[in-house]
């Protein structure tokens, strides 16, 4: 990860020292000393665009905002859209959304805003169905759609599992890439995940475009009967 310019992880739960835990099947927390986890690891971006941030109230998520805000690190919301930009003057747009909410002309409206300011736009949908490694027919429909509207990759969670990767009008669709370090689950459904590098082109002229994409196979366990991380 340090080699990269830009490394992207969903933050799947509250960071917070404090607050209740919703009346829900799963909540999810970490304490904020956890941040480290990321800063050490050359995470440089975070989403909290999934169903899981306010697991521990509106306390909990404003403890995760000021703590990822104290750590550097920039995050997009739900339903939200940030501009990042990396060392290298690279400008990377963000909007993420989330299952229960999910309005195809407004998430289109904001990709087209995010054109206009950004290099490149990432959407960055939780969505489908858990456990299910074949994405839907809303999930394929809306990819499209933001592709069309311009966005150039989209970066999807919530299944839990991996799911398919299209290119579709020359843009990059990863419906779900399952999980990577997630404790919410010690016997998971799909030890297998994935991670995915995109490079990024600009030339001379400044006219930035997508390069190669690599996919790093990799799995998330060491035991073939638990999750040990």
């Amino acid at each position: 990860f340090e080699r990269d310019e830009l490394t992207c992880i969903n933050l799947e739960g509250a960071l917070t020292d404090q607050g209740n835990a919703m009346q829900k099947a799963h909540t999810f927390r970490g304490p904020t000393s956890y941040v480290n986890i990321l800063t050490q690891s050359s995470v440089e971006f975070v989403t909290l665009a999934n169903n899981h941030t306010m697991d521990y109230g509106q306390v909990g998520y404003d403890s995760t905002l000021a703590t990822l805000q104290n750590a550097g690190i920039p995050y997009v919301e739900r339903d939200k859209a940030t501009v990042v930009t990396t060392e290298n003057g690279l400008k990377v747009g963000f909007y993420g959304a989330v299952y229960y909410l999910m309005e195809t002309e407004v998430i289109t409206e904001a990709i087209r805003d995010l054109k206009e300011q950004a290099d490149i736009v990432v959407f960055v949908p939780h969505w489908g169905f858990e456990t299910n490694p074949k994405q839907n027919k809303e999930q394929v429909e809306l990819a499209h759609a933001v592709i069309d509207a311009g966005a150039d990759f989209v970066w999807g969670s919530h299944p839990h599992v991996l799911q398919e990767m299209e290119v579709y009008n020359g843009g990059i669709i990863c419906y779900s890439l399952g999980n990577f370090s997630f404790g919410g689950n010690i016997y998971p459904d799909d030890y297998d995940s994935a991670i995915v590098q995109q490079e990024v082109i600009r030339d001379q002229a400044g006219n930035v475009t997508l390069g190669e994409t690599i996919v790093v196979p990799v799995c998330i366990s060491t035991n073939d009967t638990r999750n040990n991380f």
